[in-house]
């Protein structure tokens, strides 16, 4: 089946962001994509300054355009992330939604961005944003997805789960800055992919010199090789790649790593 990934240009205009996405989300359509991504903060300037103002309820204005334009399209869309209100807290969402416009899962960034590389970059989510508490999964015709967004991609354990419950494809959409891009973007994106034996995908925005957060951009897709097999630049575009789940089902039978762990020794577990 066939993947696209929307590096969309993110301005601070909220209605405009929500209809370049949708265009875009169509154009894929046309080229023959079943399953869209979105990254992350698709629809609003990321940073903890805007979280707030920007922040919706779920459903709310951007979700139900994403419900509209999957159902319209008669794909599977993963609408990035928006920030998401709800009981006076702020999260860092990721809703996906099916070929009949429902909504099939809802994740919240697990693990916040709270980081400080001196006199290269200091940012804190917790600031304004609290952590989800859950995985989340869903099904499609093809294969089953896992999701993360953006930090949740440094912790292995969380990617590990996803393989463990039967996901063949870990989607995050994600904005690793200027200074994390270049070092551990794709690193992280090949060790997930070849540590489960699974196809990676993750969707950044496109790159804006002027933002007050610069990301990297550079949506990729890696193989359960850790091969790249897809790879956007810096601008905004639709990156476009055929995930064959003939060719994982070889490499896990010609490396058959997941049948040989030694869980009589060691083991990760899903508490919740």
């Amino acid at each position: 089946f066939r993947l696209a990934l929307i590096q969309l240009h993110v301005s601070a205009v909220k209605s405009d962001n929500l209809q370049r996405a949708c265009g875009l989300v169509r154009e894929a359509s046309a080229n023959g994509a079943r399953l869209v991504a979105l990254p992350e903060c698709f629809n609003s300037p990321y940073g903890t300054q805007y979280f707030k103002e920007y922040a919706e309820k779920i459903p709310g204005e951007s979700t139900q355009k994403l419900s509209e334009v999957a159902k319209e399209c008669s794909i599977y869309l993963i609408g990035g992330s928006i920030p998401e209100e709800d009981g006076g807290k702020l999260y860092n969402t990721c809703t996906v939604f099916g070929p009949d416009g429902a909504l099939l899962a809802k994740h919240r960034k697990v693990h916040l961005f709270d980081i400080n590389v001196p006199g290269k970059i200091q940012f804190k989510e917790s600031e304004t944003l609290s952590p989800g508490n859950s995985f989340s999964m869903f099904d499609t015709p093809y294969c089953k997805v896992g999701l993360g967004i953006c930090y949740d991609m440094r912790f292995a354990e969380m990617a590990q789960i996803y393989g463990q419950k039967g996901c063949q494809l870990l989607i995050y959409p994600g904005a690793f800055n200027m200074t994390t891009g270049p070092a551990h973007w794709e690193l992280l994106q090949r060790g997930r992919a070849v540590d489960n034996q699974l196809y990676v995908a993750a969707v950044s925005p496109a790159r804006d010199e002027k933002a007050s957060y610069v990301a990297w951009g550079h949506s990729t897709v890696v193989n359960p090789w850790g091969e790249v097999i897809a790879k956007a630049g810096a601008e905004e575009t639709v990156v476009y790649t055929d995930i064959d789940l003939k060719k994982l089902a070889e490499i896990r039978q010609q490396i058959p790593i997941l049948s040989q762990k030694r869980c009589d020794l060691y083991g990760v577990e899903m508490k919740k």
